[in-house]
């Protein structure tokens, strides 16, 4: 591809890594102030109950504790819910989890905070509980909120579903099901709060969205928006779960009476009970194709439990629908996702919102289809692949960037190589080999809703320049990326960009990280101030040098003419004079994508304005013996558009592929069972296998320089492809996740292949 850029297409150093690496930056758990309170939560520790009665006197009366906050020191409104608000701060008169916030204590102390939770007295009137689904979803089942336990439903209707199974050589049927998944950053839930001179509330914690938690705390204390500031502590990962409040509310409520600095840090055991865990998702798969493997439809019905409250669930609810088709081109397709209250703690948004559970199902009908059909699973997969042109499941027309063929031609040699000689068989007798298939596609943004990102460029007199984001970097590497598009207009490099980040008190809103969005969405932003700012650039220069504006460029710090530079004015000379002439150099950029909300009836409408692709092969080792999986290579072949930071893309599809490989083999989440990471099984180095990252460019039109997104891609095709890898492997597919040992082995003897093979 050619590339004239000096600075997007790089592999810069990376910032903040240096200082990581010193140790210098400071995470939410490690922030000091002098003299802060301690502040706990009591939690329910009931499914179901009203709240009969709480008793604060005898914590009150334990030496160090300086005040207990109840519901009714909330002086604002006291929901929470980025989507629909049906979550308290603290009880309102009834629980509906056994992670639920009663009652908030201030301390001087550790060790007397935590007394004191001990020491509240709590009456309860136990209500009947529901725990999955189908118990929520009976008749006369109790209801968790007022409007019911059926949370909210997105169907998707396309063709005549009927008339095409009639027209299949072959139908498979299958019911998929994947459980809680435990986000495990290693960084507790933690943050830090103080009242500033001019009686701002300033919380630091850590964040993914701190515009969002301004907008939230605010509502919760009932005060205006310039009276809360949220900054972003340095974050130790995210992967969706710090989108929820987690600590903030309570600083808040805490700063807002006491006026005195406080402190908040769960425990791993509260991180285990009280944050969003992923969405358990029940999927039933009709899937049918002609004899040629051409898929002609599928019904598909999805079942998600959100829990006690609805976060994201609305989301994932949406986008598992959506993705359900995979992407495949199907022309017959009838899709009903729901998403339902139980009395679990609260599911939310964590990697991928419903993609990669869905992903599960669309992969695992496509390798029945192909067996039943005696076809290649790359070839029905490449028989199938959207294309530009194609017309989605929700009627729309894919223009560009539809990469998915591109990243199945990519792996068509490591997949012909893998059929020679992974397959034969290994010298163990004990020992079998599978080779698997993966794809996804996954739309870039929030679904068919307003998306937007807002950023700001500014030059002072000397002429250097600022770059103001909203946008909270968790690890992803937003602010080398987005700096590295601010750069390449300017004509500047890097290191002379300074960056304000994730501080509501001094940077715009650019909306969640979350969704895969930032590069593309704050890209386009950064992009739009940074061209307004060298416009202006240009506009001055021209004037000043005498010559056309077309003939001038920006490059290293000027305004040059030609190739040759017969004619040049730095950047500080012009930025002095347009100061001096009272012309603001601060320039703002905003982009939404262009989406449609989707039909409510028929789900037709345009969700996303562009969508990632990927393809990954896996090569699995199984031991018959004792059930254990060896993941030995994932090949990922990924469409990301443009990778304006290449080795940033590799590190994230690397990390995608440990948590996919995590989702398929090992992890689960208990309710009730689970209570830290003593009992939850992660990845390790020692489990990663050989990763062979491929970058497929297909530029989208409407993305900075081409750019998509590769954040939660990188994680949704790797646990597909260990699954069929695994069912090549057995000779029998397992659906139920985690593949654990137990669930191999159960294979493994059901299918015959227990003990050694015969020789």
């Amino acid at each position: 591809m050619p590339d004239n850029c000096r600075t997007v297409g790089k592999n810069i150093a990376r910032i903040g890594a240096v200082e990581r690496l010193q140790g210098r930056p400071v995470f939410s758990a490690d922030l000091s102030l002098d003299d802060a309170l301690v502040l706990k939560v009591l939690r329910s520790g009931r499914a179901h109950a009203v709240v009969k009665d709480i008793d604060v006197g005898p914590a009150l009366a334990v030496d160090g504790v300086v005040r207990v906050f109840t519901e009714a020191d909330i002086p604002g409104e006291n929901r929470m819910g980025i989507i629909n608000r049906d979550q308290p701060l603290l009880a309102d008169g009834r629980v509906r989890s056994s992670a639920d916030p009663v009652a908030l204590v201030a301390a001087r102390s550790e060790e007397a905070a935590e007394r004191a939770v001990a020491a509240i007295q709590v009456t309860y009137e136990d209500l009947p509980a529901v725990f999955t689904p189908d118990e929520a979803l009976a008749p006369g089942a109790p209801a968790i909120h007022p409007d019911g336990n059926l949370l909210f439903a997105r169907r998707i209707r396309r063709g005549d579903v009927e008339a095409a199974f009639s027209r299949c050589a072959v139908v498979v049927e299958r019911t998929y099901r994947t459980p809680f998944i435990e986000h495990a950053y290693l960084e507790p839930d933690a943050g830090a709060g103080f009242v500033d001179d001019d009686g701002t509330l300033v919380i630091y914690a850590s964040t993914q969205n701190p515009h969002y938690d301004l907008t939230e705390v605010t509502r919760l204390l009932g005060v205006e928006k310039w009276r809360v500031r949220i900054i972003q502590a340095a974050t130790g990962g995210g992967f969706g779960s710090k989108l929820d409040l987690n600590v903030q509310g309570f600083i808040g409520l805490a700063l807002y009476h006491l006026r005195q600095p406080v402190r908040m840090v769960y425990s791993r055991e509260e991180a285990f009970l009280a944050t969003a865990k992923r969405h358990p998702l029940e999927m039933h798969f009709t899937t049918g194709a002609d004899e040629k493997g051409r898929l002609l439809a599928t019904r598909v019905l999805i079942t998600c439990n959100t829990g006690a409250y609805g976060s994201y669930g609305i989301a994932v609810t949406s986008r598992s629908a959506v993705h359900a088709t995979g992407p495949y081109k199907i022309e017959n397709v009838e899709i009903e996702s729901r998403c339902v209250y139980t009395n679990h703690p609260f599911c939310g948004a964590m990697r991928g919102f419903g993609t990669p559970q869905a992903a599960i199902a669309h992969e695992g009908q496509m390798d029945l289809l192909a067996q039943r059909l005696g076809i290649d699973p790359l070839e029905i997969r490449r028989i199938n692949a959207l294309r530009t042109g194609s017309v989605t499941a929700t009627g729309q027309k894919l223009s560009a960037s539809v990469g998915i063929g591109e990243c199945l031609q990519a792996l068509t040699p490591h997949y012909d190589q893998a059929r020679r000689q992974w397959r034969q068989e290994p010298s163990s007798p004990y020992i079998r080999r599978g080779v698997g298939i993966g794809c996804m596609w996954y739309g870039i943004g929030n679904t068919g809703t307003k998306n937007p990102a807002t950023a700001r460029v500014a030059m002072d007199r000397e002429g250097r320049v600022t770059l103001f984001t909203g946008c909270a970097d968790i690890g992803q590497g937003s602010s080398t990326v987005l700096t590295q598009i601010c750069a390449e207009v300017l004509g500047l490099a890097p290191g002379d960009i300074r960056l304000v980040v994730a501080d509501t008190g001094l940077t715009p809103n650019a909306g969640a990280t979350s969704a895969s969005r930032q590069t593309y969405i704050s890209g386009n932003a950064v992009q739009t101030a940074a061209a307004k700012l060298a416009a202006a650039l240009l506009e001055a220069a021209a004037d000043q040098l005498q010559v056309p504006r077309a003939s001038l460029a920006l490059s290293n710090g000027e305004v040059i003419t030609g190739a040759e530079k017969t004619g040049c004015v730095s950047f500080a000379r012009l930025a002095q004079m347009l100061h001096d002439q009272g012309v603001s150099l601060e320039f703002e950029g905003f982009f939404d994508p262009p989406t449609t909300a989707l039909d409510p009836a028929t789900g037709q409408g345009v969700p996303y304005a562009t969508y990632a692709f990927a393809g990954q092969l896996a090569l699995v080792e199984v031991d018959t013996l004792t059930g254990e999986v060896r993941v030995a290579r994932i090949v990922a072949a990924h469409d990301v558009g443009r990778a304006i930071h290449p080795e940033n893309v590799r590190g994230q599809i690397c990390g995608g592929v440990a948590m996919g490989l995590g989702f398929a083999l090992m992890e689960q989440f208990v309710p009730g069972s689970t209570l830290s990471l003593k009992d939850y099984h992660i990845p390790t180095c020692a489990d990663m296998p050989e990763i062979v990252p491929i970058i497929v460019e297909s530029e989208e039109p409407s993305g900075p320089f081409g750019a998509k997104g590769v954040g939660e891609p990188a994680l949704i095709p790797t646990a597909p492809a260990i699954l069929n890898a695994l069912a090549d492997a057995l000779g029998k597919r397992i659906d139920t996740l985690p593949a654990s040992l137990e669930s191999v082995l159960e294979t493994s003897i059901a299918t015959g292949h227990f003990g050694p093979r015969e020789v």
